[in-house]
């Protein structure tokens, strides 16, 4: 497949005379800038506007010219990403060749070359490069918005996690991932399968909690036809569904001991047997587990195999608690409303001031599950286009309001606004314009406030409201 617009080559070689014959020859695909000479200094202006680089070297047993093309392939490389670089030789120097492929070249052919050969390598170059940008400009994204495919996080230890996963996931090793229920350890696996070589392969996922051992080991090794009653056919498991791909085992802390032996023995020796067989079947897959567990400890207490632990744990992540990683919230919050917000078919576009308040202090002990279903909860209920503090579930409300009160209706809206300007004044150290701005209120009004509401200015605000936390009244 040709591109709409022709391909940019660069050409620089000794004979300008012989590189217009090459640029004319290639046909109206291709557009060709010759350069005389292998001058590195003139590469910088050409990395707008290149697609592929073309060398045309012919004397090989000059050793000046040598190191001249090579550090023009020097400066060729500083371009992120950089154009695959052709190099057309005068004759078979292997040494050479391999010094050029050592330095960076895509490939070699012969001078003068074979025009339909030379076609060839110019376009697999441009298509490779073309690659290359997309998925360089894919990386770039999702660093700037701090996500990974579906996991979003823009946390300093989200982005810790993010790095390690983008240098794991290349390497085909087991990697164990640990974390609280709910923090995303399934997003986590299938991003490390979409970054892995196996990424155009099965990727299959099994979940061993809270299962019988029996029907555990069927779904995972599958079983014969009359392997047990009311086995009326054979029956792949995970492991022969997942070869030559990824298996994701989930909460595998809760994997029966006698289960762990045959697990360790897939690892090891990449065979096992369906129920009801003795005919061993080979199976090449990469292991990504999963648990909320403490592994080691389980060890230690003789629950877990040692030998099987140590196979599963060549990587290990951990995925940090929502509570663990506040500074994410807000980011996180708005790709949930913006997910289900149209998902639902909603205008509502935003927090207000005072429920991104109560998501970011929230503890969060479902972790980003629970995230997820309050946020849910809330775009449902929202009818404008903000979401509001009401829309947010009770739970969420208890620093800020109180759920079960005799107050009047006067005294419960005295009492919030005491709580907001409390909470704010304590987030702005005191700072009334600071706090103002962040309220959207004129100066001159929360001064007024302050005084009706009977708040001690400055420092003493969080004095105070650590002694209305304190209250049991308010917990």
């Amino acid at each position: 497949m040709t591109p709409e617009e022709p391909i940019h080559v660069w050409f620089c070689g000794p004979d300008p005379s012989f590189a217009e014959v090459i640029g004319r020859t290639l046909g109206p695909d291709f557009t060709v800038r010759i350069n005389a000479g292998f001058d590195p200094g003139a590469a910088p202006a050409q990395q707008a506007w290149w697609d592929v680089v073309l060398l045309d070297f012919r004397d090989t047993e000059n050793g000046a010219s040598v190191d001249a093309m090579l550090r023009l392939m020097d400066e060729v490389k500083r371009v992120t990403p950089a154009p695959p670089v052709t190099v057309m030789m005068g004759n078979d120097d292997r040494a050479l060749t391999r010094k050029l492929f050592e330095n960076g070249a895509y490939d070699t052919l012969a001078s003068p070359p074979d025009i339909v050969e030379l076609r060839l390598l110019l376009r697999r170059g441009y298509k490779l490069r073309e690659a290359e940008k997309e998925l360089f400009l894919w990386r770039s994204q999702e660093r700037s918005t701090g996500r990974l495919f579906e996991l979003v996080g823009a946390s300093e230890s989200m982005q810790e996690v993010f790095s390690l996963v983008r240098k794991v996931a290349p390497c085909d090793v087991s990697v164990l991932i640990t974390g609280e229920t709910g923090t995303g350890k399934g997003l986590l696996s299938r991003a490390i399968h979409r970054l892995s070589q196996r990424s155009t392969a099965p990727f299959v996922a099994f979940s061993c909690a809270n299962m019988p051992e029996t029907l555990v080991e069927d779904e995972l090794f599958g079983h014969e036809k009359g392997a047990f009653t009311g086995a009326i056919a054979a029956r792949r498991g995970r492991f022969e569904e997942g070869d030559q791909g990824t298996l994701f085992l989930d909460e595998i802390g809760d994997l029966a001991l006698g289960l762990q032996a045959k697990l360790l023995r897939v690892l090891q020796e990449r065979t096992f047997e369906r129920l009801g067989s003795n005919t061993p079947r080979t199976v090449n897959i990469r292991l990504i587990c999963a648990t909320h567990r403490n592994l080691e400890a389980m060890v230690k207490e003789g629950k877990f195999r040692e030998d099987l632990y140590y196979r599963l744990n060549v990587v290990q992540i951990h995925l940090p608690a929502l509570r663990d990683r506040r500074d994410g919230i807000p980011v996180l919050a708005h790709h949930l409303l913006e997910r289900f917000a149209e998902q639902f078919g909603k205008t509502v576009k935003d927090f207000s001031y005072v429920a991104m308040h109560a998501l970011e202090e929230y503890a969060w002990p479902g972790n980003v599950r629970e995230l997820e279903n309050a946020i849910q909860r809330a775009v449902v209920l929202a009818e404008g286009p903000t979401i509001e503090m009401w829309h947010l579930p009770p739970s969420l409300r208890g620093g800020f309001e109180q759920p079960h009160t005799t107050h009047s209706y006067e005294e419960e809206v005295r009492e919030f606004k005491r709580r907001l300007v409390l909470r704010t004044l304590r987030e702005c150290g005191g700072n009334k314009a600071e706090t103002a701005r962040v309220l959207g209120l004129a100066r001159g009004y929360l001064h007024r406030l302050i005084n009706q509401l009977q708040i001690e200015s400055d420092g003493a605000a969080s004095e105070e409201e650590d002694r209305e936390e304190a209250s049991p009244e308010t917990a």
